[in-house]
């Protein structure tokens, strides 16, 4: 079996092809290692996965149509991950054209080049954004999400709707997962987490938004991995209720179905480090969203599984990458200097 991970360079492409490459299968992937955060870090993730002999890796950006065009019709692929994205709530605040470029115009030519392949399955990340200022909670896949509350938000909705519409045309199998809140070991530096961490160990305060009265679904990268694979081996057929719709397309929440609070989430952080946080407590920021919860029926009931992994597992696996990561980094500069 041979898949293409686009963004394979990233937290989860990285993740998701080490999982496929240990299983045997041939894994293609590209990604443009953007400077939207450390690019060090984006190159020792592919450090990792070269060695393996499956493995193949094209610099490529998603919104390069010829270069995309060319890679599906010289390979035959038979899955299709397309996890390449432009991510991050506040950044598409200052930089709305980074979103219109790579989710955009990006994923169109994912989608016109599956069309003209046809690969068993086209898997997509959306994300728990789309569900924007809803109140009902948990979150659930039925819900209207008509009401993004940033860029980034609107973005991963209008791939739904892009990518619902080709299935329909085209009887393309295409799945749309809404990640919740992925953290873990070679996680994004963006991430508030990882700044915690960070700022933690190197004794700086930490900024704490709407006073710490926020909810997130922290979901550990282990967990996402396996909700993905699953998803992959299950192309969904047409179920639609209106038979005018031809539409072999799902969308599925992957998340943890246990939101917690954002300073108990610092306290499992501050054991893990040893040490504790000075926290600066801060209002609201414009396109951020009070809670997200995760209602993980469907992908129960779809493919038998559920995400099981506790924060306190989570972030002491994290907490034990970071330093060890770092430390190594750290050599590196001072044996180099």
């Amino acid at each position: 079996m041979k898949i293409l991970i686009t963004g394979v360079a990233g937290f989860i492409g990285y993740h998701l092809a080490q999982r496929l490459l240990a299983d045997g299968k041939q894994v293609y992937g590209i990604d443009n290692l953007n400077d939207y955060y450390d690019v060090n870090l984006k190159k020792a993730r592919l450090a990792e996965l070269t060695p393996n002999t499956n493995f193949q890796f094209q610099l490529l950006d998603l919104n390069n149509r010829e270069g995309i065009l060319q890679l599906f019709q010289e390979q035959n692929f038979d899955c299709v991950v397309n996890l390449a994205a432009q991510a991050g709530v506040r950044y598409s605040l200052e930089n709305p054209f980074a979103y219109v470029d790579t989710n955009l115009v990006g994923f169109a030519n994912i989608l016109e080049a599956c069309r003209h392949s046809q690969p068993q399955h086209l898997v997509f990340a959306s994300s728990s954004s789309v569900y924007g200022a809803n109140t009902k909670i948990p979150f659930s896949v039925i819900d209207n999400v008509d009401n993004p509350v940033s860029l980034y938000a609107a973005t991963k909705k209008a791939n739904e709707l892009m990518a619902h519409s080709y299935s329909h045309l085209y009887s393309l199998p295409i799945t749309g997962l809404r990640f919740f809140t992925v953290y873990g070991p070679w996680g994004r530096p963006d991430m508030a987490y990882f700044k915690f961490v960070r700022a933690i160990e190197q004794n700086q305060p930490i900024n704490v938004f709407n006073y710490g009265k926020m909810q997130r679904d922290f979901t550990y990268i282990d967990d996402v991995i396996e909700g993905i694979v699953r998803v992959m081996h299950h192309p969904p057929k047409p179920h639609h209720k209106n038979e005018n719709i031809n539409a072999r397309y799902k969308i599925y929440n992957i998340g943890n179905n246990k939101p917690v609070e954002l300073l108990r989430f610092i306290k499992v952080i501050e054991k893990a480090m040893g040490k504790s946080a000075q926290k600066n407590l801060l209002p609201m920021q414009p396109g951020d969203v009070p809670r997200t919860y995760a209602d993980v029926d469907e992908l129960i009931r779809d493919v038998g599984f559920k995400p099981t992994t506790t924060i306190e597992q989570g972030i002491e696996k994290f907490v034990r990458w970071y330093k060890d990561f770092y430390q190594h980094q750290n050599q590196k500069v001072s044996q180099t200097a």
